[in-house]
């Protein structure tokens, strides 16, 4: 029997519905939240497949994507905007396989936590928390553990404003370290040096002030 064939037995054993997707040549499905965790502790616990090792989980935001969602009807289907992805990539050490489980919510939803089922997942869970803002029923640990505690906002979001929320400033009369609203002096600049458009001899707008600039002498001065 093939892997695909066990796993495939092994849900709807256990009356899980799991859709079977392409991701290069990774043998991966996508599952509802409310399936997730019976469905990676099935894969866990059973002999045949022993799925024990938790090697990633991530987050990705898709701003626009709709998510596809069966309804009572197998011929007709539902579109539920689900704009997070939370993918598990899970190592057999068995049977020496990899396999990719993704799973889709909306702003307002949560995913289980599987902290209960792989040990690992308390500080991934933290960083997709960190950067995306997605809730994690049953891990109440929301420390953050990229960004610092008073980070405003989460960055890896696609609406997340490319200069921040707020901007840390060192307040010389308090003596600590403070945050205040973005103040931005000049305008954005494009810093593109390996530009096909122009030469090497090309100045990049406002380096023409340095041009009186005495360059420093190679060598160590005496």
């Amino acid at each position: 029997m093939t892997l695909e064939k066990i796993i495939e037995k092994l849900a709807a054993k256990s009356s899980i519905l799991i859709n079977p997707i392409t991701v290069k040549d990774y043998l991966a499905y996508k599952v509802e939240p409310n399936f997730l965790i019976p469905f990676l502790k099935a894969l866990k616990e059973s002999e045949e497949l022993r799925f024990t090792v938790l090697t990633d989980l991530f987050g990705a935001d898709f701003l626009t994507r709709c998510h596809s969602r069966k309804s009572g009807n197998p011929e007709k289907t539902t579109l539920i905007n689900k704009r997070f992805e939370v993918v598990y990539n899970l190592l057999s050490l068995k049977l020496n396989k990899r396999l990719i489980i993704k799973t889709y919510v909306s702003e307002k939803e949560s995913v289980p936590s599987i902290i209960n089922i792989f040990n690992a997942a308390c500080w991934y869970e933290r960083e997709v928390y960190d950067m995306f803002g997605i809730n994690f029923d049953g891990n109440d640990d929301k420390r953050r553990i990229l960004t610092d505690y008073e980070f405003e906002g989460h960055p890896l979001r696609k609406d997340f404003p490319l200069t921040g929320y707020t901007q840390v400033k060192y307040d010389e009369q308090a003596k600590k370290v403070t945050y205040e609203p973005i103040n931005l002096d000049i305008e954005y600049r494009e810093f593109d040096f390996s530009s096909p458009w122009h030469s090497p001899t090309y100045v990049l707008p406002g380096d023409e002030k340095a041009d009186n600039v005495i360059p420093a002498k190679a060598g160590i001065q005496k």
